[in-house]
């Protein structure tokens, strides 16, 4: 039989061949390759029988899909170490995450301590080699049977439609349920590791039981494992839940889970962005606006949130009318557009928002700034006609790349298209989806598209930025609404005198201003540019005769415009160095008799760049560093 293979070859095999047979005829054996295929793009196992004239597309580690079958058949792995070191353990679920896997078990109680006796187990199980084997299970009675000792895989079991093929996958004695595919044995995983134990809660509802969560890593190389924990050590250094409250910059406490503080120091680099973004808005012709914090429940109810998004909302009743506290700023201002009439002279009216609001995350779910119930978001929501809808993306893109590339924040885009729920005609949703492309065509940018996976209420560009550690964070989105203007039948006068509905652009950069600034903090591992930092510049004295004229020296500074304080204590000049250093402080300006006898300073960068240098040059500098929002010192190498 004739298989045509991702190469476009043609590959004669005997009749009954498998996948396993045409990726060892085509040397495709190392760990890393041929983990599953693609046959006639349904995703399979290396073990199925292969037909003549099929299409084969073999899937690497280096694949997405790939890398998920080989994290999924890991956490099978550590499934069977756990069953055989603790029997009375019921596994639940154990999916693939973007970086590993985890497996959540009822009847478990261990801590970290016992991770080192798991993987060694692991390691046993690894060296054995089973082989993964599919099996079918004709009925739902079978299945729940098979797993009658496990509630919670006959839950599984009960939810699964009723005709729908039921898997299991076993390795050795082990023996799981599920969908599949698996790597064809598990020689191909060289490395393993665990990360830690936590919490988690059945299906993620509070009100169920609470499990025991093993997250793990796995690799087809121990090079790419030792790669990752050295990541996993610097990710850890930069923790911006650490360094943040550690530099004054933030903290969270218990009377209010999941609502930042924001402290002095943190409100330096937070006004400072938001300065950067209104005069980027100013720039580009936005209005800027403020609608309210809690709006009636008849606005939510038009707006479809209080039908879809009530349980995320936090509601309340006063003198017998019903409010919530807006978790979106786009219904407001709606209301905005309502209130005026708008011609087509109007348009387009670009209306900007840093808008606070409030959603209910489970509290298991809240990560520092990451993952939080109160946030601001830089929205933007754009009223166009039809035909300015990719010169309006178009700008946005300006936008965007002049905000991410100051931080040297690399950006890629994803453009999502139309759902299987949606609303609105296939006539709109080929229009707006076609503006996008347009527009990202005519940016030049390479960009993804994922089938499907638009909002239901029109096409969407996602952004992704990567930060210093290659980690991708999805900030910006580009969104166009045919909905909220038709649910409060918004309106123009178009040039030929009709009413017509405009496009809603709905759009964000920084996406959550508290998300953003940690992610700040962990990009820069606080050690931030002179532009936003909130400890810029601290004056040293080597003794108490040198302090009247650090403190001219730092009036002077400050009458540049520059923020800095004055370290007169009675430490030695070294552990003030240190404490400076400590601080992420970008300059050290220390002043002994030299300096007072010259009127100069003796500089150092945070980096360690040390020099002597006139007031004058410094403050010459430094305002041209904080004009460009350089990035690193210019003394740097001087």
């Amino acid at each position: 039989m004739q298989i045509r293979t991702n190469k476009n070859q043609m590959i004669t095999l005997p009749e009954g061949s498998t996948g396993k047979d045409l990726a060892e005829k085509l040397h495709l054996t190392d760990p890393s390759q041929a983990l599953a295929m693609k046959v006639d793009g349904q995703l399979v196992d290396l073990s199925t029988p292969l037909h003549d004239q099929q299409e084969v597309l073999f899937l690497s580690f280096a694949d997405k899909e790939g890398e998920e079958i080989f994290w999924h058949t890991s956490a099978h792995v550590l499934a069977q170490a756990i069953l055989r070191l603790y029997p009375q353990a019921k596994p639940t679920i154990g999916p693939p995450i973007d970086k590993g896997f985890y497996y959540d078990f009822a009847d478990l109680q261990i801590s970290d301590e016992d991770l080192v006796s798991i993987e060694n187990e692991i390691e046993a199980i690894l060296k054995e080699n089973y082989i993964s084997e599919r099996h079918l299970l004709p009925t739902k009675k079978e299945a729940l049977h098979r797993f009658k000792n496990n509630p919670y895989k006959q839950e599984i079991i009960k939810d699964l439609p009723e005709g729908e093929p039921i898997t299991a996958y076993s390795q050795g004695e082990f023996f799981d349920l599920c969908r599949g595919p698996h790597l064809p044995n598990l020689g191909k995983i060289k490395a393993f590791k665990l990360l830690k134990v936590s919490g988690a809660y059945w299906r993620g509802d509070s009100t169920r039981e609470m499990l025991t969560r093993i997250y793990g890593i796995s690799y087809p190389d121990r090079k790419q494992l030792k790669e990752y924990i050295t990541f996993l050590e610097e990710a850890k250094k930069r923790d911006h839940k650490i360094l943040g409250p550690k530099l004054g910059l933030f903290s969270l406490m218990p009377q209010a889970p999941g609502m930042p503080f924001i402290h002095p120091k943190g409100m330096i680099v937070w006004n400072r962005l938001l300065h950067f973004w209104r005069e980027l808005h100013v720039k580009a012709g936005y209005q800027e606006m403020k609608t309210p914090q809690i709006l009636s429940q008849d606005l939510w109810e038009t707006s479809g949130h209080w039908s879809h998004y009530r349980e995320n909302m936090y509601a309340f009743s006063i003198e017998d009318r019903h409010y919530a506290i807006k978790p979106m700023n786009c219904p407001g201002t709606m209301l905005y557009y309502k209130s005026t009439l708008h011609s087509y002279r109007d348009l387009p009216l670009r209306l900007a928002e840093i808008g606070h609001v409030h959603r209910h995350e489970a509290s298991g779910a809240l990560s520092g700034l990451f993952r939080v119930r109160s946030f601001h978001q830089d929205d933007a929501h754009l009223f166009t006609k039809r035909d300015d809808i990719t010169r309006e993306v178009l700008s946005i893109f300006v936008l965007v790349e002049e905000i991410y590339q100051t931080f040297h924040l690399p950006y890629r885009f994803e453009l999502s298209t139309r759902p299987k729920e949606s609303m609105g005609t296939d006539e709109d949703w080929a229009f707006t989806t076609q503006s996008l492309k347009e527009a990202l065509d005519a940016y030049g940018a390479p960009y993804q598209i994922n089938e499907g996976d638009g909002a239901f209420y029109g096409p969407k560009i996602d952004i992704h930025i990567r930060d210093v550690l290659h980690r991708s964070w999805q900030c910006g989105t580009i969104q166009l609404d045919m909905s909220l203007p038709e649910k409060f039948a918004l309106e123009y006068t178009d040039s030929d005198g009709q009413m017509k509905r405009p496009i809603l652009i709905h759009r964000a950069i920084f996406g959550s201003v508290e998300r953003f600034f940690g992610i700040l903090i962990e990009h820069f591992a606080g050690r931030f540019p002179l532009w936003i930092s909130p400890n810029p510049i601290r004056v040293i004295t080597i003794a108490d005769r040198h302090i009247a004229y650090a403190r001219e020296v730092q009036e002077i500074i400050k009458q540049a415009g520059f923020l800095v304080d004055i370290d007169d204590s009675h430490e030695s000049i070294n552990k003030k160095i240190r404490n400076a250093q400590l601080q992420q402080i970008n300059y050290m300006l220390t002043l002994g008799d030299k300096e007072m006898e010259e009127r100069s300073i003796s500089l150092r960068t945070r980096e360690g760049t040390q020099l002597r240098v006139t007031l004058d040059q410094f403050l010459a500098m430094i305002a041209k560093e904080q004009q460009e929002r350089a990035l690193t010192s210019p003394f740097n190498g001087s």
